[in-house]
């Protein structure tokens, strides 16, 4: 399939309306069309339906500069046969924290050796490189059922390390994947809820907000019958 053919679908569900709202979100104006996200989802279900997944599709798509080409990408590429390397490089593009998060939850939680983006990123200068490693640590303790110890805890150094970056952007998937983690079980409420106390009570604005606000959460999070992730009292 043609991204060419992809790109003039993507731009028969354009609106202004939308555009408005997405530009507002913080998307550069210049980069958007304006379209639905549940419009770029059902796209990318005829692309794959018809053509399968394609990482070349998907990167002449993510090459456009369009913010809804690169959602769809996102949507489009392989994880199973995408290198790591190609996989990574796509960040260095990314300028809004939607396509950031996109990007976490609908490709890299997919990757095999995902964990080595957590590991290369988390200290990271750039912003959105640096939220990512937090997006995907929240999107694998959401999603992945089976995770070893010494993951937990590697997640849970860098939680607490990185907690004092200022960046708004940076440190609100700090405190997200925090309450990820600890809304996994009982065991790790409590780990998590140890790292947001010491963090609330730093001299470290950054530190001190993202502990206060993990820990509201975390203390009223209760094992519930039937659910797999704990749920608040």
């Amino acid at each position: 399939m043609e991204y060419t053919t992809v790109i003039a679908e993507l731009r028969t569900h354009a609106s202004a309306a939308h555009k408005a709202r997405v530009i507002r979100l913080g998307i550069p104006e210049a980069q958007s069309l304006g379209v639905p996200m549940p419009e770029i989802r059902r796209i990318a279900r005829n692309v794959i339906r018809s053509a399968g997944r394609s990482n070349d599709l998907a990167h002449d798509l993510w090459a456009t500069g369009i913010h809804e080409a690169r959602l769809l990408a996102a949507l489009v590429f392989d994880p199973a046969t995408l290198p790591l390397e190609e996989a990574a490089a796509l960040i260095d593009d990314v300028v809004s924290w939607d396509l950031c998060d996109h990007l976490c939850k609908n490709l890299y939680l997919h990757l095999p050796d995902r964990e080595l983006l957590i590991a290369r990123w988390w200290d990271a200068e750039p912003l959105y490189t640096r939220r990512a490693a937090f997006a995907l640590i929240a999107s694998i303790a959401t999603h992945e059922r089976a995770l070893d110890h010494d993951s937990i805890t590697s997640f849970l150094t860098w939680i607490e390390d990185a907690a004092e970056d200022p960046r708004p952007h940076v440190h609100k998937a700090v405190e997200w994947s925090l309450r990820e983690v600890g809304q996994r079980n009982i065991e790790l409420r409590d780990r998590a809820l140890a790292v947001a106390e010491r963090l609330r009570v730093s001299p470290n604005t950054s530190k001190s907000r993202v502990g206060r606000l993990a820990s509201k959460l975390l203390s009223s999070l209760v094992e519930a019958e039937g659910r797999r992730r704990l749920v608040t009292a």
